[in-house]
């Protein structure tokens, strides 16, 4: 029984060619045809009516370097790029601040930092924290407000904690379509296009910075001015100042570049402005800013922010 059931799987899995001398019992090979429809094209109109909304795009780098001449670095920097989309909506946050520790302070380190942190704090508390919430209201005291407050608040935490240490201190903040640039010292704002053209949004609270506003002086001679480095607005240094907080629509299409006077005072507008127009990244522009200071000669510390918006 065994054996009959084995000549049997045989005879059904051997393989199916043909033998001349058959008796025709066995499996012939016949050819296998495939028929085919040729299927009717048909094509589906694409809508091409534009639907939903175009986002801004933030894209950021930065750097810092203690430059070539100095032991170590005051410099201090602060970047945070959020985007929130619902419902067809889209607020972009970005918080960028600079803060340049003054040289010949004691603990100029400690006061650029505690800028940063205490001014921070108070944004994201008074604005981002809010925005974010489940029942989302509007901030009762304007970004200029929460600014002013936050500089304040920094001045005196400097004066306690720092020693006589100071700092500058340059902040840009975006919510939505709305830019508020905060500014105590001579680190600066720059906008840029493509081309690498700048325009400085700040203004430099220096005393040759006003000497050559009141045309005594002439910008050459500011360059080189013995004083160019004293300031008559900073934190930490225990004189009432005013901060220069303006607010204005966010720019599209085009760059801000935040950066120290160990950037702006080494290398040109002109020097600047290629190396932004040849960039291909905001990080690479600004590694290449960084690297052009050192190369010429670095005797500050550099920090450098480049915000791209598109």
């Amino acid at each position: 029984m065994i054996k009959r059931l084995l000549s049997t799987l045989k005879k059904q899995f051997q393989s199916k060619t043909t033998d001349p001398h058959d008796d025709g019992n066995q499996y012939q090979e016949t050819e296998a045809t495939v028929v085919t429809k040729e299927l009717e094209k048909v094509t589906t109109p694409v809508e091409t009516e534009t639907v939903g909304y175009s986002s801004p795009l933030i894209n950021v780098g930065y750097g810092l370097s203690p430059g070539k001449q100095r032991t170590h670095n005051e410099d201090a920097f602060f970047t945070l790029t959020t985007m929130f989309s619902f419902n067809e909506t889209e607020i972009p946050f970005g918080l960028y601040i600079v803060a340049d520790g003054m040289g010949g302070h004691k603990n100029g380190e400690i006061a650029s930092e505690l800028a940063i942190r205490t001014i921070v704090g108070i944004v994201l508390t008074e604005i981002y924290t809010p925005m974010m919430s489940l029942n989302p209201q509007p901030s009762e005291i304007s970004y200029l407000e929460v600014f002013q407050s936050g500089i304040e608040k920094a001045n005196a935490e400097i004066i306690k904690n720092s020693y006589g240490g100071g700092t500058t201190v340059t902040a840009i903040l975006i919510v939505g379509e709305q830019m508020t640039i905060a500014h105590v010292g001579d680190s600066r704002v720059y906008l840029t296009d493509k081309n690498g053209k700048l325009e400085a949004l700040t203004r430099d609270h220096s005393l040759v910075k006003r000497l050559q506003e009141l045309g005594q002086i002439t910008p050459e001679e500011a360059a080189v001015h013995p004083q160019r480095n004293v300031l008559y607005r900073a934190l930490g240094q225990g004189e009432p100042f005013e901060p220069e907080i303006i607010s204005t629509n966010r720019p599209d299409n085009e760059s801000l570049l935040v950066c120290s006077d160990g950037l702006w005072s080494i290398l040109t507008q002109e020097v600047i402005g290629d190396i932004i127009k040849s960039g291909t990244s905001p990080q690479q522009i600004c590694d290449k800013l960084i690297d052009a200071a050192n190369d010429a000669g670095g005797p500050d510390n550099i920090s450098t922010i480049f915000v791209e918006i598109s």
